[in-house]
């Protein structure tokens, strides 16, 4: 779970024996690291680059065969995050028409590798492929060469939850209580206040439907997308934390790499999602 300053959990009255219109709401405390993970993601013009890469490519393949977002959730879901990472409307575009064109005979299939990193740290890499042979060889190689090992399905997934993931950043116009009753309704599970932004936690299938309500309200969101969070986080020490972190930026050059999860704590200005 990512740090928190407060933790608004979200519990359905009939569940705790409590009548159906209760909610209740429990604290914690912790700090937020958004800001500065939006910052680093602007910093380079070619990480930038990778980025609307592997989201155009995530856009296409979830277009083919309808590129109708209103009808074709999953496509309404992942423009929702290239939209989060400040992709142009006309580069979201261009990548639905792709579905119709070169990716018409392409065939791409959605890999996920596990594996190990430095300290017994832990991956979970997905990829968007068209040749699983050179996606394994690469991921294999890159950990490798960084002093982690690919592992077998299921050796760490069992250490991560899935869960989606609203960001939205916190102005005097949208309030911590209006936001709750927002996520209440919309069928959220919890809704965590950081120093500067909300972070909105959905079963992954209610995502969609907790995001379509919420944008229907007028918010817009820092990040929007499934993901895999770590249960707990572990610590490394410097020099470990420097590999890992050579680690991760080496992962996610690869072409075929679209995200990378892990359970390690890094610094402030070297977190990732």
């Amino acid at each position: 779970m990512l740090c928190m300053q407060k933790r608004a959990v979200l519990y359905n009255g009939a569940a705790q024996g409590a009548d159906t219109n209760t909610k209740r709401r429990i604290y914690m405390s912790g700090h937020s690291k958004w800001h500065n993970i939006q910052a680093k993601k602007g910093k380079a013009d070619a990480a930038r680059g990778r980025i609307f890469t592997k989201l155009g490519r995530e856009i296409a393949v979830a277009a083919k065969g309808n590129p109708n977002p209103e009808t074709n959730s999953k496509l309404a879901d992942v423009i929702a995050k290239a939209k989060a990472n400040n992709m142009p409307n006309d580069n979201i575009q261009r990548c639905i028409k792709k579905a119709a064109g070169e990716l018409g005979s392409a065939t791409y299939e959605t890999l996920v590798y596990e594996g190990y990193g430095v300290g017994g740290s832990a991956l979970i890499i997905n990829t968007l492929t068209d040749n699983k042979n050179r996606t394994a060889g690469d991921v294999r190689s890159t950990l490798s060469k960084c002093g982690g090992e690919l592992g077998s399905t299921g050796c760490v997934s069992y250490m991560f939850t899935n869960r989606g993931l609203l960001v939205i950043e916190r102005t005097l116009e949208l309030d911590e209580d209006t936001l709750t009753e927002y996520a209440i309704e919309a069928g959220a599970d919890d809704v965590v206040t950081l120093d500067d932004v909300y972070e909105v936690y959905t079963d992954p299938s209610a995502f969609s439907d907790v995001r379509k309500y919420l944008e229907g309200k007028g918010i817009e969101f820092l990040e929007a997308d499934v993901r895999m969070i770590p249960q707990n986080k572990i610590t490394l020490n410097e020099e470990n934390t420097e590999k890992f972190i050579k680690l991760l930026d080496k992962l996610e050059e690869l072409d075929d790499v679209q995200d990378v999860y892990h359970n390690v704590e890094l610094p402030d200005d070297e977190e990732e999602d």
